[in-house]
C-alpha cells in the first residue's frame, strides 16, 4: 500500500496477500534478542486483537485465544462483510503441531478478560457482538472452561442492547481487585452505549449473573 493512498484517505491501511500463509510467532519471556523467536505457519487464521495467551504443560504449550477473521479481504474496506470467530489456539513447542478449536458461533471481536489474568490461563471471555460490523450490538460471556470437550459453542450467558442500540468495546472491571480470593468473573461488564432513534448515549453495566 503506497503510504500517501492512506494519507489522503484513498487506501486501507491493511491488506492481504493470498499468496503467503498465516503464521504465529512465539518468543521466550526473558528472550535476549529476535533470534529466538519461533514461527509457526497457521494457514486461514487471521487475527487483528489477541485476547490472552498462556504457557502449559511446563511450558512445552503455548495457549491463545483469539477472534479469527473469516472475511479478512473486507477488513476496513467492507466491514459489515466481517465475521470473527474466536478460536482456541494450542502450540506445541516440542512437535510444532498447532491446533485449532473454534468456542463461538457468533460474529464476535474486541473481547476482554479480567485483566488479573492477562498472561496467565484465564476462564471467561467477554466479547463484543458485531451485528454488522462494526456495530456492536451486545455483549456474550464465553466459558473457555467447555471447549476442553468437543463443544464448539461456549457461549454461556449474553445481554443485547435493544433495537437501535449500539454500544462500544466492553470492559470488564472486577468487583474486589485487590482480594486474592476473588472468582475470575466477579465484577461488572460495562460500556457505553447509543441509542440511534433517541440520540442519546447511557452508561451501560452488568454483573456476573446476566443471561
Amino acid at each position: 500500500m503506497n503510504p500517501m493512498e492512506m494519507i489522503v484517505g484513498n487506501g486501507s491501511p491493511v491488506g492481504t496477500d493470498p499468496a503467503k500463509v498465516s503464521r504465529l510467532g512465539v518468543i521466550p519471556r526473558y528472550a535476549t534478542d529476535e533470534s529466538e523467536m519461533r514461527w509457526f505457519d497457521v494457514p486461514g487464521f487471521n487475527i487483528m486483537h489477541a485476547i490472552n495467551a498462556w504457557d502449559e504443560d511446563g511450558g512445552d504449550t503455548v495457549v491463545m485465544v483469539a477472534p479469527n477473521i473469516l472475511s479478512v479481504e473486507h477488513t476496513l474496506e467492507r466491514m459489515d462483510l466481517i465475521h470473527a470467530s474466536i478460536e482456541k489456539v494450542r502450540i506445541d513447542l516440542k512437535t510444532g503441531i498447532v491446533s485449532r478449536h473454534p468456542v463461538a458461533a457468533r460474529n464476535l471481536d474486541f473481547a476482554v478478560i479480567n485483566p488479573k489474568y492477562t498472561g496467565k490461563k484465564s476462564r471467561y471471555v467477554y466479547a463484543a457482538v458485531g451485528d454488522p460490523m462494526p456495530k456492536i450490538s451486545g455483549v456474550v460471556k464465553l466459558d473457555m472452561s467447555l471447549s476442553e470437550g468437543d463443544r464448539c459453542d461456549c457461549t454461556v450467558a449474553y445481554r443485547m442492547f435493544g433495537q437501535g442500540c449500539y454500544g462500544g468495546e466492553p470492559f470488564f472491571v472486577a468487583r474486589e481487585p485487590n482480594d486474592p480470593k476473588a472468582e475470575e468473573d466477579d465484577g461488572y461488564v460495562v460500556t457505553y452505549v447509543h441509542n440511534e432513534n433517541t440520540g442519546e448515549s447511557r452508561f451501560f453495566g452488568d454483573g456476573r449473573q446476566v443471561a
